[in-house]
C-alpha cells in the first residue's frame, strides 16, 4: 500500500533555514531524541552520514541539530545563534560525518546523548518537508514518525507480553495507530514502540513501569513542529 501524505508533508512546517530536510527535519530528530533521553543532555555526540555529512554545515544542519537539542522549535529565531548558544549553557557537542554508509537512508543522524548516569542512542532520518523517521534507539529497530503519541517500552521477551500491554492501553481509551516489536533474541530484551492517537494517563504510565518485567518507559508526546 502506498504511503498516504498529508498536508504537512505537501507544504512544509513553519522553519527557519534554507532546506526542510537540513533544518526543519534535523530539529524534529533532536527533539524527539531529548525526549527520549528525557531531559536536555549535557553531553551530545553527533555524526551525519551521506548526503547529509557533505552538507551539514553549509546547509546549517549543524546549528539545526544543537538547536532542536536545547528544545528549540522549528520556527525560532535563536536556531541561527543555536552554536553560540550551546557554548553559554555548557552544553558539549562533537560533530562526526561518515560520508559513505550505504545501508543507511541518505539524510540519517545519530545522535549519542548523556546527562548524569544516563545516555541514550538515536538514529534518525529527514525525509522531506520536515518528516522524519526514528529509525533506532538504543540499538533497538524502532521507525516511528514523532507525529503521534508514541510510548517505547524495553520488556523482557515473555510469551502474551505485547497482548498484555496492548490490553492495559485499551482500558485507558487509547487507540494504538501503529505497534511494532525488535529484540535481540528468542526470551531476551524486547523493545516495543506503539504510536497512540492520544496520551495515555500518568497512572497507567506508572502501572507500566511498575510490572516486574517491563525495565523501562518512555512516553514521547506529539511533538509536530
Amino acid at each position: 500500500m502506498a504511503e498516504k501524505s498529508s498536508i504537512f508533508d505537501m507544504i512544509g512546517p513553519v522553519m527557519i533555514g534554507p532546506s526542510s530536510s537540513h533544518t526543519a527535519g534535523v530539529v524534529r530528530i533532536a527533539r524527539a531524541a531529548i525526549k527520549i533521553l528525557g531531559a536536555i543532555p549535557e553531553k551530545a555526540e553527533i555524526t551525519f552520514y551521506n548526503s547529509f555529512a557533505r552538507t551539514y554545515e553549509g546547509h546549517g544542519s549543524d546549528r539545526a541539530i544543537i538547536a532542536g537539542l536545547m528544545d528549540f522549535t522549528t520556527d525560532d529565531k535563536r536556531i541561527r545563534e543555536s552554536l553560540e548558544i550551546a557554548t553559554e549553557k555548557g552544553l558539549e557537542y562533537h560533530f562526526k560525518s561518515v560520508g559513505n554508509a550505504s545501508a543507511l537512508h541518505p539524510n540519517s543522524i545519530r545522535l549519542k546523548l548523556s546527562k548524569g548516569k544516563r545516555s541514550v542512542e538515536v538514529l534518525g532520518e529527514s525525509k522531506g518537508g520536515g518528516v522524519i523517521n526514528i529509525a533506532e534507539v538504543n540499538n533497538f529497530k524502532a521507525d516511528f514518525s514523532a507525529n503521534l503519541h508514541t510510548l517505547i517500552i524495553f520488556a523482557e521477551d515473555k510469551k502474551g507480553s505485547i497482548a498484555f500491554i496492548a490490553n492495559v492501553l485499551a482500558h485507558d481509551e487509547c487507540n494504538i495507530a501503529t505497534m511494532s516489536v525488535s529484540r535481540k533474541g528468542k526470551n531476551d530484551l524486547a523493545c516495543m514502540v506503539i504510536e497512540m492517537d492520544s496520551g495515555i494517563k500518568d497512572v497507567t504510565f506508572k502501572y507500566l513501569e511498575s510490572l516486574s518485567w517491563v525495565k523501562e518507559v518512555i512516553y514521547i508526546p506529539d511533538i509536530v513542529l
